[in-house]
């Protein structure tokens, strides 16, 4: 007869398992996928330390914190993201939302358009959180995400369902701006910005998110150069076009826009200190 651990036991070994493997924010994650499995918020495990475990909750548990130990994404393995409030689901279909894309919402948010019903384009959209959060934050605007894979825009419509907004934002399939013919007043894009040759220098999480999420070609750039290239045409006079960029992407691409005749060319850095987000006016 095995000895019965408690909820604190539980998370204190699988804790150090997680610390071994060269898992970040080791207690952390042990909190998530323990709650997770028992149906609980983290806080409610706090309040139960003491609890014993049964054989039938722990089977669960084993096969989550082995393939998190092997670097399989703490949101894959949950089925959802938090993204600027809201809880969004996520899967192998798109990339994993990251802290920054967060703050190019906040970004936007801040900005002033001109006419209270603009419409707004997000581009490559992936699961959907940035079309669906600038959706809530401006119920008045015209919202249309586009992405280039079926899988993208089928966990997108899932979320957007979930939180009640595909009467509100429109998905469809295009290779960046090939399949439109309309303008708006706000392009918005994270697109996949890493060089083929930077894919031995990423963390084994980032790599469960499609390549042709992650990728774009030998200089990392390209498709963003692309967009910045086709932006014009499809932006209203005064649109605004808002990206999200690589490490050292910024000088480049500020000149490149710059040959391509947009104005009031602005760059942000993100909480780390990254030069991250570039914003630039047309018309």
């Amino acid at each position: 007869m095995t000895d019965t651990k408690t909820v604190l036991q539980v998370l204190q070994s699988t804790t150090a398992y997680f610390e071994k493997h060269q898992i970040e924010s080791p207690r952390l994650n042990a909190e998530h996928l323990l709650a997770h499995v028992l149906g609980k918020t983290r806080m409610d495990l706090y309040l139960e330390f003491e609890r014993p475990l049964s054989e039938a909750e722990l089977i669960p548990l084993r096969d989550l914190v082995k393939r998190r130990g092997q670097g399989e994404p703490l949101q894959h393995l949950l089925g959802t993201v938090e993204f600027c409030g809201q809880t969004f689901l996520i899967d192998n279909r798109a990339l994993v939302p990251r802290p920054e894309t967060e703050q190019l919402v906040e970004v936007i948010a801040n900005c002033q358009f001109p006419i209270a019903n603009c419409r707004m384009l997000d581009v490559g959209t992936g699961s959907g959180v940035i079309a669906l959060s600038l959706a809530r934050k401006f119920p008045d605007a015209t919202v249309v995400a586009v992405d280039i894979s079926d899988d993208a825009l089928a966990l997108a419509r899932e979320n957007g369902a979930r939180l009640g907004l595909n009467d509100r934002v429109q998905f469809q399939k295009s290779d960046l701006l090939e399949n439109l013919d309309e303008r708006f007043d706000l392009i918005v894009a994270n697109l996949p910005y890493v060089s083929m040759q930077d894919r031995n220098i990423l963390a084994r999480e980032v790599l469960h998110d499609p390549d042709v999420a992650l990728f774009a070609g030998p200089a990392g750039d390209e498709l963003v150069r692309r967009l910045i290239d086709q932006a014009p045409r499809h932006l209203n006079a005064g649109g605004l076009l808002a990206l999200e960029i690589g490490v050292n992407q910024s000088e480049g691409l500020t000149e490149f826009l710059r040959q391509k005749n947009y104005h009031d060319i602005q760059s942000k850095k993100d909480y780390s200190g990254v030069t991250r987000f570039l914003l630039a006016s047309y018309g």
